[in-house]
């Protein structure tokens, strides 16, 4: 009877601690579906907490969000713009390489524009350039009324410095008709960026060279006065000169200056020649070139109406990264199909080179004397297919704009086998071809330049750039100033300790 009354209990025993792992099992499995349904809930943010958290990032609503959308794609081309500037047709909607992207015309959702803060320098280092004389105490043009021209040929692919300039002093004016991407501000504490007004590229064009009488060339001598004006003001002391924009996009611009004002954000055409320290993609914008051949307008070409698969005119024998030009003209020089010569702007080059190229297919962009050059800003104004054979390359808007969807990227080191190129483009069909040929149609406004600036356009394109890298420019001039009050306070104590008269 013992032995049974032993065998029942411990029975009972084995059932009862079954049940409680089966319901304790229950238990953690039901809490595991709680947890994991949980984590599929949308997260919030309460904006309010932020500091203006759209203006540094999307401005005006026409910079291109990765939330925005379109319907319809922008297929009018702006026209060529030199001096004040033709005006094109408008469109508020754009769809940019494959995804929809909405370029918004009205100020949604309150978004600012970004905040520009310009220096007024005197005359001779802006519109004085153009042979501009300034009237009563005023050192700007009436933008209103006339503006000086630009002077044409290859002096435009850098003057992106005038058409920035004419955008800001608008911004002022009531009745120009322009985007509104960037303002001008008045009092510097309320500014996101620091704009320095300096023609650059054009000084370097005009006044580099050093006359008979002249120790100095007039292009130093104003980079000298500038660095010294610029370092003594007090908004570049506040910040270490980080929120200011310098203009320097030829790449022999800002030689003897650039290395003074490297805490600044440049707008350049490429890194070319500069160290990393001093310019890189982190801090600083890369802006287009202002392309130089005629816009193709009402463009009905079709892949079999251009008859020339692959064209290049320009320079072959270039130094550093160029080297690869003259290898790929002996290589491309028998195709019968491809137009590979030398050409110039002299003797009526700029027809040339748009006729030629509004009659391609594909257009090559090889490295020069530097990673860019205007070739790829001619070709996407002829919806010619850019090839782009350019390693270090950097792209205007890249972090918005997918390139690969409208442009060809080859490796020098492929680029310079025997036959790698040409099977390469004769290996794209008409349907792929025309995909990318309608892409540049879509795009080709967002590399215009125009006065007045109009909604996506190159002028308005660049500003929102900037904008993109306020947020980094501020994180680090807060970052900069962490221990400046305690130096601050260490410094007035040690003033107030006094001197033994035998210390020294």
């Amino acid at each position: 009877m013992a032995e049974k009354h032993v065998s029942s209990h411990g029975f009972v025993s084995r059932k009862y601690l079954l049940c409680l792992f089966s319901f304790i099992l229950a238990l953690f499995i039901l809490s595991w579906f709680f947890v994991l349904r949980s984590t599929h809930r949308p997260n919030f943010t309460d904006h309010s907490l932020l500091t203006n958290p759209l203006h540094s990032v999307i401005d005006d609503g026409s910079s291109l969000s990765w939330t925005q959308k379109i319907d319809e794609p922008q297929l009018e081309n702006r026209g060529e713009v030199s001096g004040g500037g033709a005006e094109g047709e408008e469109s508020p909607k754009e769809k940019v390489a494959g995804e929809d992207v909405k370029c918004n015309t009205h100020n949604e959702n309150n978004k600012e524009p970004l905040k520009v803060f310009m220096y007024d320098l005197p005359a001779e280092f802006h519109f004085e350039l153009l042979d501009w004389t300034p009237q009563g105490d005023s050192v700007w043009p009436d933008v209103k009324t006339k503006i000086p021209s630009y002077p044409g040929g290859l002096n435009l692919q850098h003057s992106i410095e005038y058409w920035l300039t004419l955008d800001i002093l608008a911004s002022e004016i009531p009745g120009i008709p322009r985007a509104g991407s960037a303002v001008r501000v008045r009092n510097s504490s309320e500014a996101d960026v620091i704009f320095v007004p300096f023609f650059s590229s054009l000084s370097y064009n005009r006044y580099s060279k050093v006359n008979p009488h002249q120790k100095k060339s007039k292009n130093k001598l104003l980079q000298e006065k500038l660095v010294k004006f610029v370092t003594s003001q007090r908004e570049w002391k506040r910040s270490g000169g980080r929120d200011h924009i310098i203009l320097a996009h030829h790449p022999n611009s800002m030689l003897d200056a650039r290395m003074k004002l490297w805490p600044a954000m440049f707008i350049l055409a490429d890194f070319g020649r500069y160290p990393p320290n001093v310019a890189n993609v982190d801090k600083d914008v890369i802006a287009p070139y202002k392309h130089v051949v005629r816009s193709y307008v009402d463009d009905l070409s079709t892949f079999d109406s251009r008859p020339i698969l692959l064209y290049f005119q320009g320079a072959i024998y270039r130094k550093d990264g160029g080297l690869a030009r003259q290898e790929l003209f002996y290589l491309l020089k028998d195709e019968k199909d491809v137009h590979f010569q030398f050409g110039s702007i002299q003797k009526d080059g700029v027809t040339k080179a748009s006729k030629g190229m509004h009659s391609s297919k594909f257009c090559l962009n090889i490295a020069g004397d530097t990673p860019s050059s205007n070739r790829l800003f001619d070709a996407i104004a002829s919806h010619c297919v850019p090839v782009i054979i350019s390693d270090d390359i950097e792209l205007p808007y890249e972090d918005v704009l997918d390139y690969s969807q409208f442009c060809i990227f080859v490796r020098t080191s492929d680029a310079v086998k025997e036959k790698f190129l040409i099977n390469l483009i004769r290996g794209i069909g008409k349907d792929e071809w025309t995909q990318m040929w309608q892409k540049l149609k879509e795009v080709e406004h967002f590399f215009e330049f125009q006065y007045p600036s109009k909604e996506g356009d190159a002028v308005q394109m660049i500003w929102q750039a900037v904008a993109r890298k306020v947020p980094s420019m501020r994180m680090k001039i807060h970052k900069s100033k962490r221990y400046s009050q305690s130096l601050m306070v260490n410094n007035r104590e040690l003033k107030k300790i006094p001197t033994p008269n035998n210390f020294w």
